[in-house]
């Protein structure tokens, strides 16, 4: 997706800030192959010599990696593009950039993450699509309102079944509805409705309670646990249901 033409962007730049330079160097030892891994190829194991270096050679390889990264989330932006026909082509190109800067701390901030297992740029490309993704769902739940009650439990029910089997879910899906009020917390029942049953992003989640994913993630696995628990007490199996919901 083509930038804007002559349109400076809003942000400071990052690329050779002290906000780059404030990532801590690693020994360039960091890069050899680390036991039970695969050899580093030569092109990526040059990208990290670079980019762990100083002066004006890491500087080249910071600006030669922004720039890889900027052509990846412009990707992710293009791609999802028709799914947000509110958003504009300079918001578009704005989030671009953002995940294109994010992105580029991370990777800066994760080198001795890197294994091998792909090549060095394969790696790094993968932070700007999850940052571009992350960043479009955000602006996507701009201004809604995340559901933290069931929009509708009729959505999980299902008028092909049989009589027998529709009663029987009919009653599971009350065993569920008491068993999330009685079994589990108030944050737990906000987190485990957002998430399983109203498809809230689990990015979108944290931002709005100010907290993490993994923050999430833990709360949504104990919920799972005790629901499971409690269903199970009452001698109903949930395995199945908590999968379609996902």
């Amino acid at each position: 997706m083509p930038a804007a033409p002559g349109r400076p962007h809003p942000r400071p730049a990052i690329v050779g800030s002290g906000l780059v330079k404030s990532v801590t160097h690693r020994s360039a030892a960091a890069a050899e192959p680390v036991s039970g891994h695969p050899p580093v190829d030569q092109e990526s194991r040059a990208w990290l010599q670079e980019l762990r270096s100083s002066g004006a050679g890491r500087d080249a390889a910071v600006e030669r990696l922004h720039a890889l990264l900027l052509r990846a989330a412009r990707f992710e932006v293009a791609r999802r593009r028709p799914t947000l026909p509110h958003l504009r082509g300079n918001e578009l190109h704005d989030i671009a950039f953002e995940a294109a800067d994010d992105a580029l701390m991370s990777v800066l901030a994760h080198l001795d993450d890197f294994r091998g297992a792909s090549r060095f740029t394969t790696w790094a490309y993968k932070f700007a699509l999850l940052e571009a993704a992350v960043k479009l769902r955000k602006r996507a739940w701009q201004g809604r309102e995340v559901p933290l009650e069931p929009e509708t439990w009729s959505l999980f029910s299902s008028a092909a079944l049989e009589p027998g089997a529709e009663a029987e879910q009919s009653e599971l899906l009350t065993a569920v509805q008491h068993g999330i009020a009685e079994a589990l917390t108030t944050h737990q029942q906000r987190v485990l409705v957002a998430l399983a049953l109203n498809g809230v992003p689990i990015d979108v989640l944290a931002d709005r309670l100010g907290t993490s994913r993994g923050a999430l993630y833990k709360t949504l696995h104990d919920a799972r646990r005790k629901l499971r628990a409690h269903l199970a007490a009452e001698g109903f199996d949930i395995e199945t249901w908590l999968q379609e919901a996902r």
